[in-house]
């Protein structure tokens, strides 16, 4: 490969769409907790730091999973299945780098966003991807605490503390996570049962994981209901019509899964909850700014 190529597999090596999502929530934590009074300098450190963080992680879980993404289907065609680095163990070094960047940045940042980091990190690479992926249907609930961890980074980076607010905004993310893999995992069940991922709608019923998404779905509805008590500046009407429309067809979904057996509907909740978070941290940064 030339160099042009190589740049284009390691950067689809770190899983762009995922990071730059994350990526987004911690800036949105950062501008929500300054009330839109950005600090350029720290501003650049906060994403380099998350960049780095987030694409990192991604990248050393792609190392670990590389056998398990050989056999689905979903994921055959990403860089190492596809043997496009070689040795595979280049993707560890270069992950591995690129988390040490981010801890070193985020050092700068201020302690609890340091801690968050080494949170993240190790919540996503080891509790996750290494200990739980393989072994039990826990994993993604288990992992999920690690897409909290930027909004924490971005909000602790803007006030020094971490409050009820903060922790609210993680925890919309937290409850968001397993909706949203739950339902691809109900898509494509067979993919992960012949990967031996034992994801949840994998090694129980149908009817549990379908109480299981609906369950998540009225939590993810609580919280995002909870957020405007805990930061006045969300009540607004453009917020709670917003957010009530969305959290209203991810409910709708979640529960008609119940009654007709058709994974369309959980291909349908997937992709519906897709734009969540972007959309509710987009107004969460509006309204906080203006």
């Amino acid at each position: 490969m030339n160099i042009f190529e190589t740049i284009k597999t390691y950067w689809i090596l770190t899983k762009p769409r995922l990071w730059l999502l994350l990526l987004y929530t911690g800036v949105a934590g950062y501008v929500m907790g300054s009330g839109g009074r950005i600090d350029i300098w720290k501003f650049l450190v906060l994403v380099l730091g998350l960049y780095f963080g987030t694409a990192g992680a991604n990248t050393v879980t792609s190392y670990i999973d590389r056998d398990l993404d050989y056999v689905m289907e979903r994921t055959k065609n990403r860089p190492l299945p596809r043997g496009l680095i070689r040795p595979p163990i280049k993707a560890l070094y270069f992950g591995g780098v690129y988390a040490i960047l981010s801890l070193i940045l985020s050092m700068y940042l201020g302690w609890i966003p340091f801690l968050f980091m080494v949170f993240g990190l190790f919540d996503n690479i080891v509790v996750y991807s290494y200990l739980t992926k393989r072994r039990t249907y826990w994993n993604i609930i288990l992992g999920s605490f690690s897409g909290g961890a930027p909004t924490v980074i971005g909000y602790a980076a803007a006030t020094g503390v971490v409050d009820l607010t903060a922790i609210l905004w993680a925890g919309l993310i937290v409850i968001w996570t397993p909706i949203h893999i739950w339902s691809l995992a109900l898509f494509y069940r067979d993919d992960y049962r012949r990967a031996g991922v034992p994801m949840l709608p994998v090694v129980k019923s149908k009817d549990v994981a379908f109480k299981c998404i609906a369950a998540s779905a009225l939590i993810l509805f609580a919280f995002s209901i909870l957020l405007p008590f805990s930061d006045s500046r969300l009540y607004n009407p453009i917020y709670f019509i917003i957010i009530n429309v969305m959290n209203v067809g991810i409910l709708y979904y979640s529960i008609k899964m119940f009654f007709v057996d058709d994974d369309r509907y959980a291909w349908k909740l997937f992709k519906l909850t897709s734009p969540y978070l972007g959309v509710i941290f987009t107004l969460g940064m509006i309204l906080s700014i203006y």
